[in-house]
C-alpha cells in the first residue's frame, strides 16, 4: 500500500513564503518522478513542478524563479519552496509520484494541501 502524505500548506500574505513537503511511504518503493500539481476552484489541475531522482527539474512558466522543487531520495520526500507568493497562487496543492512496487509503475496522488495567499 503506497501513501503520499503532504504537509506545509496554510495562509500567507502576498509576498510571503511557504514550503510544502510530501513523503511517500510503503514497502519496497521505487520512487521515480515526484512533483506538485495545483487546482484552483473552477479550474483544471495544473502542473507546478516536477523532479526526477537524478534532480532534473521542470517548472510551470508561472512559477519559474519563485518556486523551487527538491527531493531527498533517501527519505522518499519531495519539497516545494514557494517564494514571492501572490493571490494567483491560491489553490489546493497535490503531491504526485510515479512509484514502482514490485512489477510495473503506477501514478499516485496525495490528498492535497490548501495554500491561500491573501492580498
Amino acid at each position: 500500500q503506497v501513501h503520499l502524505e503532504e504537509s506545509g500548506g496554510g495562509l500567507v500574505q502576498a509576498g510571503g513564503s511557504l514550503e510544502l513537503s510530501c513523503t511517500a511511504s510503503g514497502s519496497r518503493l521505487n520512487v521515480n518522478s515526484m512533483g506538485w500539481f495545483r487546482q484552483a476552484p473552477g479550474l483544471e489541475r495544473e502542473l507546478v513542478a516536477q523532479v526526477t531522482p537524478a534532480g532534473t527539474t521542470n517548472y510551470a512558466d508561472s512559477v519559474k524563479g519563485r518556486f523551487t522543487i527538491s527531493r531527498d531520495n533517501a527519505k522518499n520526500t519531495v519539497y516545494l519552496r514557494m517564494n514571492s507568493l501572490s493571490p494567483e497562487d491560491t489553490a489546493k496543492y497535490f503531491c504526485n509520484a510515479w512509484i514502482g512496487v514490485g512489477v510495473g509503475v503506477r501514478n499516485y496522488w496525495g490528498q492535497g494541501t490548501q495554500v491561500t495567499v491573501s492580498s
